[in-house]
C-alpha cells in the first residue's frame, strides 16, 4: 500500500530471470513518480522481461536494457 506522506512505494511489475520463470526483483512506483528496481535477496541478476510489461519509458528509466545484460560477475559485492 503506498502511503502518500512517507514517500512510499508499491511494486508494479516482477522481473523475471533469464530461466524464464524465476523472480529476481520488482519494479517500485514511488509516490514522487519515479521508478526503481528493488533485488531478491541475491542481488543484481539478468534479466529476461518484467511482468506484466512496462512502458518503454518506465523501462527506460530503469534502464532495463543494462538489466538484461547483467553478467555473473557483476553480482560479485566482494563478500
Amino acid at each position: 500500500m503506498v502511503n502518500d506522506d512517507r514517500g512510499e512505494g508499491v511494486a508494479i511489475a516482477n522481473l523475471i530471470g533469464t530461466d524464464g520463470y524465476s523472480i529476481v526483483g520488482w519494479v517500485y512506483r514511488w509516490t514522487t513518480g519515479a521508478h526503481v528496481v528493488m533485488w531478491d535477496v541475491h542481488g543484481p541478476q539478468a534479466v529476461s522481461k518484467a511482468w506484466p510489461d512496462l512502458t518503454e519509458e518506465q523501462k527506460r528509466e530503469i534502464h532495463f536494457d543494462a538489466l538484461v545484460r547483467i553478467l555473473k560477475n557483476d553480482r560479485d559485492w566482494g563478500v
